[in-house]
């Protein structure tokens, strides 16, 4: 069946099944490049407004991504997707969610590492097969996808899209399985990298992780007194509590999860591989009231601002931390050395994360947009600054001056995480070794571009022990060590732009 669009929202797409009435159809084609990507996936099963719920999901996961966002439905016969550019409450009013009918839902809110934020490569991504009508939505970022997309191009596979998420659908269709399930497991087992995906068909959906569990993804089931439970699925478990959803544990790395009519059944396509979750999680991405790998983000947090206080503490009268990220480590800080903590800067919260905007340009701008020192805080004091990463140092030296001309004797920058050293491979966006300020200059270095009074970092072990709590974690920290636990692949490597021309 050939894939089409329809045009209706500005910005929004809808796509039908060929021969829906009452559509201004055009075809879908586009050779932009491979993108790379940290998003959100939510799954609904068993819900009669099971679009509205997604837009919930995608609406309190809509700090993991702020360029583009979709959802599919399904009611058993037939399968709806829309996807747009833009926010989750711009594209999902209540006009748009009218057309989306069904008892299931997929969705995905999308921020493109790479800058390109094409409506192609917006997610879900549906595609017609020989295993029947599927729709995926991926977070992560496959490692060994060009030498399986060479694969199955020879094999005679036609890519509309040049997302990671379509090569699992190509596998599943081109997978000899004689069941639908046996197809995705067959096909989870052949990828290599980084993916908490959601799918669903016409009458079921699917959850699953990577083996080495690099995404987070969770289960949570909504109680329905007169009929069978919703059960959902969500990148983190703080959608849960919009949805009024009960959580029930993490989806498990190499688990793959299927829910139909007769109830939830879960199966392990690969086992004995080596947990490697991805620690920026609780470092950074994932919001503080989220439960993350079995452990509490607010609890890592804080247990990451003591755990620097007794590393690097220095004589001050305040500490502050850079909002939002910062402020629970901060707390943790601030406790422990016995210092108020204060709101020396507040934040603009009409503004967007700067560190998930996709072009330098407007991430300095947003600096000035977002902070304002509070000076009667500030003036005079010896200031402890708290935050949570530097990535290329420019953000860190903006802030420092920032917080100097409110008139601090002292800026004393304390990092709740080890220096990046390294690009992350696996959905995290990360700039190029050569832009990392940690992989180029040493700590004084670093604290002399910045213009701080002194600067220290949370030792790797710190930061470990912080995540884990007592859980039996094993992170991936190859952004601090530059040791992978997948083979080593170089950025540029994982798909050329030129080979997807």
């Amino acid at each position: 069946m050939t894939r089409l669009l329809y045009q209706g929202v500005p910005g929004v797409v809808e796509e039908k099944d060929v021969g829906d009435p009452g559509s201004d159809f055009r075809t879908w084609d586009s050779d932009d490049p491979k993108l790379r990507e940290e998003c959100g996936v939510v799954a609904i099963h068993g819900h009669p407004e099971a679009a509205r719920q997604a837009y919930l999901g995608l609406y309190a996961l809509q700090h993991r991504g702020q360029e583009s966002a979709g959802i599919a439905t399904a009611d058993g016969h037939h399968l709806a997707n829309i996807k747009g550019m833009g926010l989750v409450s711009e594209i999902f009013t209540d006009e748009v969610l009218a057309k989306l009918p069904g008892r299931m839902a997929i969705g995905h809110t999308r921020y493109s590492t790479t800058g390109d934020s094409a409506l192609l490569n917006a997610q879900p991504i549906r595609v017609e097969s020989t295993k029947g009508l599927i729709a995926i939505a991926h977070n992560g970022n496959l490692v060994n996808l060009g030498t399986v997309r060479a694969r199955l191009e020879r094999a005679g596979a036609y890519f509309q899209t040049t997302s990671d998420s379509e090569i699992i659908v190509q596998l599943i269709a081109h997978s000899h399985a004689g069941t639908l399930v046996d197809a995705i497991a067959d096909s989870l087992s052949q990828v290599e990298g980084a993916f908490s995906i959601v799918m669903m068909t016409r009458d079921r959906v699917f959850a699953a992780r990577d083996p080495r569990g690099f995404r987070p993804l969770s289960m949570g089931r909504i109680k329905n007194p007169d009929g069978p439970d919703t059960i959902v699925f969500a990148s983190e478990s703080c959608a849960f509590d919009l949805l009024r959803a009960t959580f029930e544990r993490d989806v498990l790395p190499g688990e793959l999860v299927m829910v139909t009519e007769d109830g939830v059944t879960s199966r392990h396509y690969a086992t004995g591989v080596e947990q490697s979750s991805c620690i920026f999680e609780h470092v950074y991405f994932a919001r503080p009231d989220s439960k993350i790998y079995g452990r509490w983000v607010q609890e890592s947090r804080d247990q990451m601002g003591r755990q620097l206080a007794r590393e690097s503490g220095v004589a001050a009268d305040v500490v502050v931390p850079v909002p939002d990220s910062g402020v629970t480590a901060a707390l943790g800080y601030a406790e422990q050395a016995g210092l108020p903590f204060r709101f020396g800067l507040i934040r603009n919260h009409y503004v967007g994360r700067t560190f998930i905007e996709p072009e330098q340009r407007v991430r300095d701008f947003g600096v000035r947009l977002k902070l304002n020192p509070v000076r009667n805080l500030l003036e005079g004091k010896r200031v402890v600054l708290i935050d949570d990463s530097i990535i290329r140092g420019t953000t860190s030296r903006k802030i420092v001056r920032m917080v100097r001309g409110a008139g601090a004797k002292e800026v004393h920058l304390r990092i709740s995480c080890p220096p990046t050293i390294s690009p992350c491979f696996y959905g995290v966006d990360t700039p190029s070794k050569r832009e990392l300020i940690a992989a180029n200059k040493s700590i004084e270095e670093i604290r002399q571009f910045i213009e701080a009074d002194s600067l220290a970092y949370l030792s790797l072990e710190g930061l470990q022990n912080s995540c884990d709590g007592g859980e039996g974690n094993r992170f991936c920290v190859a952004c601090y060590t530059g040791i992978y636990p997948t083979q080593w692949v170089d950025v540029e490597d994982i798909l050329p732009a030129a080979a997807a021309l």
